[in-house]
Formats: C-alpha cells, sequence, structure tokens
C-alpha cells in the first residue's frame, strides 16, 4: 500500500465489521515483514489507523483472534510500547462506562459506544407521514433522541420521508409532529424529504450518467420474479443516452414514462436479495403531493433517498430498527458508490408484542374499514392509542428506554408494559367509587348510628398520598351495593362498608336479582375480622354521576401473526364492552385525561368528563366515559 491510501482507510475503520473486513485484510498484507505501518518509529499514520481500530469493539475482537497473524502483531506491539497515545481513549472509555452505568440503572442496557462520537454526534428519527406513530416508531424516536441528548452532547433531526403521495397525508406529518412533542422529544432541526427532491433529482442524473442505474420498463410480476432468480433485466444494458431520454419521459409523466422505473445497476445475482438492482425511482400521478402538488412526477424510492439525504444533512449516526440489516450494505453501496460523506450504522430490534400488529398498511386498513373509532382507538398500539387506553408518557419513556439498543428480537407480552404504568398512576391516581346501574341493590341502613339525614365528611382522595386532596363522601340511610356482592352475603353476616364502617346483613329479599335488602350498623366491630369489604354509594344527600365503564380486548385472537396469515381470519369478533354505572358527586369534576382509582374495579382513563361534551348530548345525557386500564397483572386482557 501506499502513503496516501492510509488516509482514507483511518476514516473508514470506524464502520460495521462487514464493511472494515476487507480493509483489515490489507493492512495485514502491508504489515508482512514490518513493524509499523510508516518507517521504523511510532508516526502519524500508526497513530490513527490504531486509534480508529481501537474504537471500533468489532474490529478489536476479531483483531485479538489472531486470524490475520500481522495485523494482530502489529496491534499488540503499539499495545503494549507506546502508553502514550492510549490516554485520551482510556478517558473515553471510562466517560462512556460512567454513562452506561447511570443509563443501565433503569434497566436498559446502553452498552453502545457510538463511533467517533468525540467528533460531533447526529442522529435522525425518519418516519414516513402515511400513519400515526405507534410505538415501534416510539423506541426509535427515543433511542434516537437518547443518544443525541442524554448520552451525547448532539443533535437530533426530524425528517418526514414523505416520498409517497399515494400513502401521504399533512394530517399524518402534523400528528407525528404533535405525539413526539407530548412524548418529550424535541428535535433540533425538522426537514422533509420532500426538500430535496431536486438534489435527489440529480443524483438520480448522476448515477445514470457514471452507469450505476437504468430505465427499465419490465412489468412488476417479472421483474420480481427475475430478482428472486437472479436473472438479469432485458434493459440492464440499456444505454446512458436511452436510460436518461427515459428519466425525462418519467418525469413528464408521458405514457412512455409510466411504464419505466430507475434501478440502481448494483447486482443481478447477489445472494443478499436486497442487493440485487433495487428500484430507485418510480412514477406516480395518481394524487398531488401534500406538500408539492402537482410539481413532480416522480419520486425517490428510501433506499436512494435515505442514505443520500442522511449525508447531506449532516447525519452522523443512523440508528434503525434490524428489519433493515440486509439493507444496510445498499445503503452503503449509494455513500461509496456516490463518493458521499460516511454515515455509521447501528440496528435495534424493533418492539414486538402478542396479539398485535405494528404495521401501519394493516392498522390503517382497521380505520378504513371502520373496525376500530380511528387512529387514536384505545385498541390501537398507537402512540395515541396507549395514551388514550391511560398509559402515561413517563412510563411510556421509562418502558422503552429500558429495553434498551438491543438487537435480540423478542416478542413481548403487555404485562411489563402496563405494570410500568400503575408503578406511575398509583400513587397518584384519586380514589372514587363506582356502582353497576344495571340491577344495583337497594339498601336500608338501620341502628343507632344510621344517620337520620344525609350527612357529608371530608375524606382523603388517596388513602396514602394526603397532597392529592379531600372529597365529599355522602353518608345516608339508603344506599347502593352492587348485585354480585349481595349476591354472594348471607343473612347475619357481619361485614365491612369500606370507609365507613361494619354492619350486619338482615332481610335479604328473595328474587334473581336481588331487589333489597337491609344493613344493621355495628361500627365499633372490627374491619380486620371480617371477609367482605364493600363499596358503596348513598342513595340520596348526593347527584348520583352516570358513567360509561368501558374495557377492552386483543383486536386479534392469535398471539404472533404470520406473513402468509390473512388478518381478516385472526380479527377478534368483540372487542369492547360497556357497562353504565354510578358514580360518587365529586367525580362530577373530573375532566379529560384525568386518570383515577374506581375502588375494587381498577384504574380508569377520563375519555370525557361532564363539563367535555359539546352540548350534543343535553343536560340529561351528560355522562362520565371511562377507560379501563390495565395494571400489569398475570391473565386477563392487558391491552
Amino acid at each position: 500500500m501506499k502513503l496516501d491510501d492510509f488516509h482514507p482507510i483511518e476514516a473508514l475503520l470506524t464502520a460495521d465489521f462487514r464493511q472494515i473486513e476487507p480493509r483489515l485484510q490489507k493492512l495485514d498484507k502491508h504489515l508482512t515483514l514490518r513493524t509499523y505501518l510508516e518507517g521504523y518509529t511510532l508516526g502519524e499514520i500508526d497513530t490513527k489507523i490504531w486509534l480508529a481500530l481501537r474504537g471500533n469493539r468489532a474490529a478489536v475482537s476479531f483483531i485479538k483472534k489472531g486470524s490475520l497473524a500481522n495485523l494482530a502483531r502489529w496491534f499488540t506491539w503499539i499495545e503494549d510500547n507506546h502508553p502514550e497515545i492510549q490516554a485520551d481513549i482510556k478517558a473515553k472509555d471510562a466517560a462512556a462506562k460512567a454513562k452506561i452505568a447511570a443509563a443501565s440503572k433503569a434497566g436498559g442496557s446502553f452498552a453502545l459506544a457510538l463511533q467517533n462520537a468525540d467528533q460531533g454526534v447526529v442522529t435522525r428519527f425518519l418516519p414516513e407521514p402515511s400513519g400515526y406513530l405507534h410505538i415501534g416508531h416510539a423506541k426509535a424516536a427515543l433511542l434516537s433522541d437518547y443518544f443525541a441528548h442524554t448520552a451525547y452532547n448532539g443533535t437530533l433531526r426530524l425528517r418526514l420521508d414523505d416520498t409517497n403521495p399515494s400513502k401521504e397525508k399533512g394530517e399524518y406529518q402534523d400528528a407525528i409532529i404533535e405525539d413526539l412533542a407530548l412524548m418529550g422529544v424535541k428535535p433540533d432541526k425538522v426537514s422533509f424529504t420532500s426538500d430535496y427532491f431536486d438534489y435527489l433529482y440529480e443524483t438520480c442524473i448522476r448515477l445514470i450518467k457514471e452507469g450505476h442505474a437504468y430505465a427499465d420498463d419490465t412489468d412488476m410480476e417479472t421483474m420480481r420474479d427475475e430478482r428472486w432468480k437472479g436473472i438479469a433485466s432485458k434493459c440492464r444494458e440499456r444505454s446512458v443516452e436511452e436510460n436518461l431520454r427515459i428519466f425525462e419521459e418519467m418525469k413528464n409523466g408521458t405514457p412512455e414514462g409510466l411504464q419505466n422505473c430507475i434501478r440502481a445497476k448494483v447486482s443481478v445475482d447477489n445472494p443478499n436479495k436486497a442487493m440485487r438492482d433495487p428500484v430507485i425511482y418510480r412514477c406516480n400521478i395518481e394524487v398531488p403531493h401534500h406538500r408539492t402538488g402537482d410539481k413532480w412526477k416522480i419520486y425517490p424510492m428510501y433506499d436512494l433517498a435515505c442514505p443520500v439525504i442522511d449525508s447531506y444533512e449532516g447525519v452522523t449516526h443512523a440508528l434503525r430498527s434490524t428489519e433493515y440489516t440486509d439493507r444496510n450494505p445498499l445503503y452503503q453501496w449509494f455513500l461509496d458508490t456516490l463518493k458521499l460523506r460516511q454515515v455509521y450504522m447501528w440496528d435495534f430490534s424493533r418492539m414486538n408484542f402478542i396479539r398485535t400488529f405494528l404495521s401501519k398498511r394493516k392498522l390503517a386498513k382497521l380505520v378504513d374499514t371502520g373496525k376500530v373509532w380511528g387512529w387514536d382507538d384505545p385498541r390501537m398500539p398507537t402512540i395515541r392509542g396507549v395514551r388514550r387506553r391511560g398509559m402515561t408518557i413517563p412510563a411510556l419513556r421509562d418502558f422503552i428506554l429500558k429495553q434498551g439498543p438491543s438487537r435480540n428480537v423478542v416478542t413481548m407480552d403487555w404485562t411489563n408494559f402496563w405494570a410500568s404504568n400503575k408503578k406511575e398512576i398509583d400513587p397518584i391516581a384519586p380514589r372514587h367509587v363506582a356502582i353497576s346501574q344495571k340491577n344495583a341493590v337497594r339498601v336500608t341502613v338501620t341502628g343507632a348510628d344510621a344517620p337520620a339525614e344525609p350527612t357529608t365528611s371530608d375524606r382523603p382522595k388517596h388513602p396514602k398520598n394526603k397532597d392529592i386532596g379531600t372529597k365529599k363522601v355522602t353518608f345516608a340511610s339508603e344506599l347502593l351495593l352492587d348485585q354480585d356482592d349481595a349476591k354472594a352475603f348471607k343473612d347475619g353476616e357481619e361485614i365491612t362498608l369500606m370507609a365507613w364502617g361494619n354492619a350486619f346483613v338482615r332481610n335479604i329479599a328473595s328474587g334473581d336479582p336481588i331487589p333489597s335488602l337491609t344493613c344493621e350498623l355495628n361500627l365499633q366491630g372490627d374491619v380486620k375480622s371480617t371477609e367482605k369489604k364493600v363499596t358503596w354509594l348513598a342513595a340520596k344527600g348526593q347527584k348520583l354521576i352516570p358513567a360509561e365503564l368501558w374495557d377492552f380486548d386483543y383486536l386479534i385472537t392469535k398471539d404472533v401473526l404470520q406473513e402468509e396469515d390473512n388478518m381478516e381470519d385472526f380479527l377478534n369478533p368483540v372487542t369492547e364492552t360497556m357497562e353504565d354505572a354510578w358514580c360518587d358527586e365529586p367525580a362530577g369534576d373530573l375532566k379529560k385525561d384525568d386518570i383515577i382509582q374506581l375502588e375494587r374495579r381498577g384504574y380508569y382513563r377520563v375519555d370525557k368528563g361532564l363539563n367535555d361534551w359539546n352540548g350534543e348530548e343535553g343536560e340529561k345525557g351528560r355522562r362520565l366515559v371511562l377507560f379501563s386500564i390495565p395494571t400489569g397483572k398475570t391473565g386477563g386482557n392487558q391491552k
């Protein structure tokens, strides 16, 4: 190797192992019968190359194995004999370990030292505005935000990848920006792939002129078959002039242009099928672009736009899910072929949950066919859906960051997801009472302590958190109890009326459902001695608040849908239930997004308070709408 050949190598040795292995082999060959890369003492080239390799964990591990004997000998020699060049790298290692330890306290493993981070870190989140953000997107966004703003003092870019007007809408674009803000993700810069359509168009022309791309009018089915079998397209050897002419026809949306696409001339039969001459430009005249209107009739594909714009915008580290791993060599091919600034890549596993799909195409189908109420339906795995179900943003961030940037692909139960939320809401959720309206049991209260007239008393909203405040609890001689509780009583049995005291059950009226019974107060009784502790509401002295108690089930019946499965065959026929109930009068002050606990029922998010109606129901039709929040307990529906 010549001296000048070392300079570009030093800059590229921080890429992933598959990309740098050929360069390691060149270094090994050069070091045959040499102690140093250059001359007879430690020089600038040896220092830079060694530090670059030392900063790449995969490279160090490979070198230490000794399969490249000359390189291993040289690396160990420098390490043992030149400690003067290692002070900086040891200091960086110590700082990285401190940050990793701090992050790992939350439960996640952040043992990921980004390459050349000392030269600046710019990450990006790259969603397509073809739907609302789901929890899989949340992981990509939060990890990119973590490495830009927490692990390093870097920059986070948000780029909306709007290259397919048939699927994208301004509505989705705005929702993505809003949802990121709700999650506390604040990008330093916002851009759109459509901002660079002119640049991408010129890039494609350059690829054609340099013989790296060609126009192809092969029908889709044949093209798919040829790519699978490793057969070259009949159009692969078209002349540069012909390809440029057809690309212009495509730009103008002519009949000939509409029959063609542009493919990168990468490989015909590469074992990695992603490398087999992928399509990089196609026509679309069906609908105007939501930002550029009718200006363009051709649009770049993700495989071209992603690496080109990442490099152009100054992204240093592109984090993306492992579903793109096969496309990483293609990403690198565009950077190398176009001689663009290098970008480091890191893959992390996407989050998968049982009985859940995260395909925006399938989610959109549920919305479009009316299977759900919308993208924010509490049964949907979108950010808005899980928030509407009652997931708090702090719990969402905590859960996702605990997963860390691991590459291990697993399908999780929803249990831990909702358990993390319970830890967040249990200490602050005010307690209220709800009694089912259907067949509620009328109870007459007797005894010396029975109130002749309804009275009220201030009681804490939360038994363990005085800061939550107090509420008025009404006591009266007529109560409402749940039918299921009444059916479990035995005549003469002592029970506990929660937040009041003990009572003996008397005179259970016959019938199914039970219409009424009597309770004789025994406030001197020991509440610890009773087996049954029941909730109740005073039927007099307060305005009972009508409420709808909603619960939800999984949208699909199969734990994991396979690619060949027809989604419609596994849709759960019943995914929602609703019970009419009465709530205590203080619940009338609840408003949208409040989170409460209904005693003995569980946690609920307020989807509508009494004052959240727009008058369409009238005064009598106003009611609380409460959505049950899963708690993560084993068994039952956790989503």
